[in-house]
């Protein structure tokens, strides 16, 4: 009798089941409920893919429902796609009849390609609206984009499916020659603030041939993409001093993608590269954000890479790294790099006045300022640092040690540093009896040095590397070293702060 009571227990439970009215709905009566009111898809470029953005869809009634109709209010000639609930719907813009339970919700995935053209003549936003049902049940979500549009350089594709490349060693990236006669985009060399500029690939400057970047320039590297300094090339920028938190007349360098979540994501494309024998290179009033490395700047030719007023931020490896470089900088501000936010490496002539070098990443082996006269791997191993010197300048970071001096005897190795503020913890560290860590008693190679104190930063995390008049770099300079203007065009008062700010009352 046993199995034939469970045989009819399970009858009936089935029989339960199938009178269940889980999938019988009742029409919607417009009572939905929304995350959000209005979506804002973050800027794009035209002709570019936007990010994916969410709106979740709440039924808060007690009845299963079915939502007639969820449709984008231009149709299928939307320039806006969405998914719901992981349905494609038609072209992924009209969904019909779509079963929502009581007391729950669903998702709808929401992104654009729109051009310019598509865009408001008067603000460049293009817009469309998510509409639920119809008549006196309709519900809106609003959809709003701004469309910029922009200059795009890319390596060309070819017939055969294959992409332009350039010669780097014995190795080929995709890349291309700017060109001062292309048939689309004019003179490549110069760039303007007109419109802003999206790289793909590697640019490259040709030999005997000088870009130039004026003021108010914004360029834009996709992933794996950057410049690149031939031999016997040169790039000179030449931004200017800004009156406003929007920068207008500094020249930026970032990645492609323009959402807030991107602004501080580092490693979102590759980097400038000054390659070996780059010739008579400015660079003033630039700022540099995301890269995996900021300036790459390997044995210029002899003539000295003059830095001034520039900032590098989030740097996935290095802010700077030069290779056997000759480099002149004054009010640099490089903060948060992988590895380190200056490294002049493999010998070379530096001289840096007014700089400020913090390294906050979460690491134990990052620095500040990583300073050597060789290379691992490279023939010949070590090759002269005829100088590294440091005028008035903050080495600071998260790190007990945030500065490396790496010497092999078999090349020269000299160094100054002069009324710096330096975080180095020799107390507790393997470095307490290096010769060259002597901070007060190596009168040769250290001036003037204030030893790990907090030079109290306005905002590390949002690169504000200010100081006011609490800050141990207060006043603590040498006039000697002075550089009159500070990176904001702010008079240097005497005796000057250390750093590339000149110290100011911060906002309460």
């Amino acid at each position: 009798m046993r199995p034939r009571i469970i045989l009819f227990l399970i009858a009936i439970v089935l029989a339960v089941c199938s009178c269940r009215s889980d999938f019988e709905t009742v029409a919607s009566t417009g009572d939905l409920e929304f995350s959000k009111d209005t979506i804002y898809l973050d800027t794009v470029f035209s002709n570019i893919g936007s990010s994916t953005y969410r709106l979740k869809v709440y039924n808060k009634s007690k009845n299963d429902i079915t939502i007639p109709s969820i449709s984008l209010g231009k149709g299928l000639n939307s320039k806006y796609r969405m998914s719901v609930d992981g349905m494609q719907g038609t072209e992924g813009k009209i969904f019909n009849n779509v079963d929502l339970l009581a007391k729950d919700s669903l998702y709808i995935f929401i992104e654009t390609t729109a051009n310019i053209a598509d865009a408001n003549p008067t603000d460049f936003l293009y817009t469309d609206q998510i509409q639920f049902d119809s008549g006196e049940n309709l519900q809106n979500v609003e959809l709003v984009t701004l469309i910029q549009d922009a200059v795009f350089l890319y390596p060309n594709r070819f017939a055969d499916g294959t992409t332009e490349t350039l010669p780097i060693g014995n190795e080929k990236i995709d890349g291309f020659y700017l060109d001062e006669n292309d048939p689309v985009n004019g003179n490549e060399l110069e760039f303007t603030n007109d419109k802003p500029y999206v790289i793909y690939g590697y640019a490259a400057i040709p030999s005997n041939k000088t870009a130039t970047f004026e003021a108010g320039t914004r360029v834009h590297f996709h992933a794996n993409s950057g410049l690149i300094v031939a031999n016997k090339a040169s790039i000179q920028v030449n931004g200017a001093l800004s009156t406003t938190d929007k920068l207008e007349n500094e020249v930026i360098f970032e990645g492609d993608r323009l959402e807030p979540n991107f602004s501080n994501v580092p490693g979102q494309w590759g980097t400038i590269w000054l390659t070996d024998g780059n010739t008579n290179n400015t660079i003033k009033n630039l700022t540099i954000k995301n890269a995996t490395i900021g300036l790459l700047i390997q044995n210029n030719d002899g003539t000295t890479v003059s830095i001034k007023n520039t900032q590098i931020y989030n740097s996935a490896n290095y802010g700077i790294l030069a290779q056997t470089a000759n480099i002149n900088a004054e009010n640099v501000v490089i903060n948060n790099a992988g590895q380190a936010s200056l490294a002049c490496t493999y010998g070379g002539n530096y001289k840096f006045s007014h700089c400020t070098f913090n390294n906050n990443w979460n690491s134990s082996q990052q620095v500040a300022v990583f300073i050597s006269n060789n290379i691992t791997g490279a023939i010949p191993e070590a090759r002269d640092l005829t100088a590294a010197t440091f005028n008035n300048c903050i080495i600071y970071g998260s790190y007990s040690n945030e500065m490396i001096l790496n010497k092999k005897s078999e090349a020269t190795f000299e160094y100054q540093f002069n009324h710096c503020l330096i975080k180095f913890d020799n107390v507790s560290n393997p470095f307490t009896t290096n010769l060259n860590y002597q901070f007060t008693t190596d009168t040769a190679h250290y001036n003037g040095i204030i030893l790990n104190k907090d030079p109290k930063f306005l905002s590390v995390p949002q690169h504000k590397l200010n100081i006011d008049a609490t800050s141990s770099a207060f006043a603590k300079g040498n006039s000697v070293y002075l550089i009159p203007l500070d990176i904001l065009g702010t008079t240097r008062t005497l005796p000057p702060d250390l750093g590339a700010y000149q110290s100011k009352a911060f906002p309460k």
